[in-house]
């Protein structure tokens, strides 16, 4: 993605079913869980950049005894920072003893962060500080057991300031307005509810206050937890937990906006946020790997037990199609075959801008993660050309032995025109200077496109068009091509994203920009004022009845309106050559991702009733100049 947008964070849990000496007899290490918690995080590590974290339960410990341990680093390089605070002190003891003879009561007891429930976070911030108190797992502590609750998910509120509100209602007094917080309190609430009723029964029963510690262990009745504390939040999540004896949790959002996947057999459970995260660690192929559904909980009891739980009504499934497009690794097995769909499928659009001239056309990508979809756009203009030669020579009679030669030998022209030579964090250099490092953020391959040559270049998407605008179509631009044709697998990018995604602000987005040059030139402005003006007025309206004002904004106008305009807009004066934007069709993002229908950020259809009244609060605050964020 040639413009950085933040990314989504990612969870792994990972539950020991045996004994720890089990692990070191079969698999060599009493330390298995860790390395596997690692590996997760590891493969997941394009989910975070802004901290990790990672905890662990340990059961059955004595009392005085640690039961719960915690690290979480703001590092640059986070995972190895957590992980290697955690060697240092599993080294320093192992230099005192031989791990050999020790039982798994000894192990526990005597090594720190060695547990059978753990629980770990990549953290990629939408907004608020990178610092570490910003870092997940989240952890609420109580001298009862039972009352402590660890933290950590994948998710956005919309409605963070209403369930706020709620738990100052409860009496409670919460430390500060986020959603992570209020998640964790929300849970820890119904937590000490529950675990104080249980209690109260018991004693009713005979039971002493020693007697009833397991016996809540066993009673507790986390699905009924999570349905009150969840019953009315607006967003999309996957939230991952643990209590203090040893149940745990993943929880998924009715619409299924956030991805979660797990793995289950006689010796281990784990979640994570991608599937080739479980099948690349624990070596098991994609069919044994399964989603917890929308609207579910996946809950394993201290005792091992395993369910899948609905917790709240599913909503129609909505997964996020960005999931596809961009955020999650290119090597699941469906996500690789997404992405190729998405570059075949914009073909047509590509031939009639390159005005069918592919012999004169040079294709190519813009790094990363635009490759897989520049292969399956290639693999399709590769058997256009062998269809077009197949029809030539089935027409054709007589054919000389160099007409035929001809006829078989062209390929699409294919060169990595476009290098990435550093990633620079421009957002942290004055405004005098930061267009001139912008522009050094890529390259190009010189002498890799002839003179009035076409040049073909796709990215995923196309999000601000800044870093097109003030570097790549400059540097294409010095390979003296004829036209310069940018396409973006996915549509384009017309609202805001509340579910993770920080794309906070409409005036950032270049769809929106280039739909408000569009009215100005038609003479429509004063619409603005209209949508303003409705979009105030749901403000005071009950939020399920609300809509997206923003949308009838967009409705005057085609998509090849938009995409030329946007064209239009990047094309600087000095830029020579032709210049031509494609953007997906939504149609076709539907046909090559038919499972993550998700598009709220494309089309405005908000799954929830918070994402309508986040898109009109953006659309007032964009009118009034307001600065500030919609959710």
């Amino acid at each position: 993605m040639s413009d950085a947008i933040k990314h989504e964070c990612g969870i792994a849990l990972v539950r020991l079913l045996k004994p720890l000496d089990h692990y070191k007899k079969k698999y060599g290490s009493s330390f298995y869980g860790l390395q596997k918690m690692y590996l997760m995080l590891e493969k997941q590590h394009n989910r975070g950049q802004d901290g990790a974290g990672f905890a662990s339960i340990k059961l059955d410990m004595a009392p005085g005894e640690r039961f719960m341990s915690r690290v979480r680093s703001s590092d640059p390089q986070p995972i190895k920072d957590i992980f290697g605070k955690i060697n240092a002190r599993i080294n320093d003891v192992e230099q005192e003893l031989s791990t050999a003879t020790l039982s798994t009561q000894e192990l526990k007891s005597t090594f720190p962060y060695v547990g059978e429930v753990m629980l770990g976070h990549l953290r990629y911030g939408t907004f608020g500080k990178n610092t570490i108190e910003s870092v997940h797992p989240f952890l609420r502590q109580n001298n009862w057991m039972h009352r402590n609750l660890i933290v950590a998910g994948n998710f956005n509120l919309t409605n963070v300031n209403e369930l706020f509100e709620n738990l100052v209602e409860l009496g409670q007094h919460p430390k500060e307005k986020a959603d992570t917080v209020t998640v964790m309190e929300k849970i820890g609430h119904f937590l000490d509810d529950s675990v104080a009723k249980l209690y109260k029964d018991l004693k009713k029963e005979g039971f002493n206050k020693n007697e009833a510690s397991p016996e809540i262990a066993k009673r507790l009745n986390v699905a009924k937890i999570l349905r009150r504390a969840s019953k009315n939040w607006d967003g999309g999540y996957v939230i991952g937990g643990l209590l203090g004896h040893g149940d745990s949790f993943v929880l998924r959002d009715p619409a299924g906006i956030r991805p979660a996947f797990y793995y289950k057999d006689d010796e281990i459970v784990v979640v994570a946020s991608e599937r080739p995260a479980i099948q690349t660690v624990f070596n098991v192929p994609m069919e044994a790997i399964q989603e917890i559904d929308p609207g579910h909980a996946l809950i394993i009891k201290k005792s091992g037990d395993v369910s899948h739980t609905q917790i709240n009504t599913p909503t129609p499934r909505k997964a996020c199609s960005f999931e596809r497009i961009y955020f999650s690794r290119g090597n699941d097995a469906d996500i690789y075959n997404e992405r190729k769909a998405l570059g075949r499928l914009l073909f047509p659009k590509i031939y009639d801008s390159v005005k069918g001239d592919l012999k004169n056309t040079v294709f190519s990508y813009i790094p990363n993660t635009a490759e897989t979809s520049f292969y399956g756009l290639v693999q399709r203009v590769q058997d256009f050309m062998l269809e077009e030669s197949e029809a030539a020579i089935l027409k054709e009679t007589n054919l000389s032995p160099d007409r035929l030669k001809a006829l078989l030998s062209p390929r699409p022209r294919i060169e990595k025109v476009i290098l990435k030579d550093v990633k620079l964090r421009t957002f942290i250099t004055e405004d005098s200077s930061r267009d001139d490092l912008v522009a050094h953020v890529y390259d190009i391959t010189y002498g890799s496109v002839k003179p009035n040559d076409n040049l073909v270049v796709i990215d995923d998407s196309i999000v601000r068009g800044t870093t097109l605008q003030k570097s790549i179509l400059k540097i294409l631009d010095r390979l003296n091509p004829k036209k310069i044709t940018v396409v973006s697998s996915a549509p384009q990018i017309r609202y805001p994203d509340c579910y993770g995604i920080d794309m906070a602000r409409l005036e950032d987005l270049i769809a929106f920009r280039a739909m408000l040059a569009l009215l100005e030139k038609n003479g429509q402005t004063h619409q603005l004022e209209d949508v303003y003006q409705k979009a105030k007025a749901a403000m005071g309206q009950d939020i399920n009845s609300i809509q997206n004002h923003v949308k009838s904004l967009y409705d005057q106008f085609t998509d090849d309106q938009i995409s030329h305009q946007v064209a239009e807009m990047l094309r600087t004066s000095d830029i020579k050559a032709e210049v031509d934007v494609i953007f997906q069709p939504v149609a076709n993002l539907h046909e090559a991702c038919p499972n993550n229908t998700g598009d709220w950020y494309f089309t405005g259809n908000y799954p929830t009733a918070g994402g309508n009244k986040v898109v009109n609060q953006a659309y007032i605050n964009f009118y009034e100049g307001n600065k500030g964020r919609a959710y």
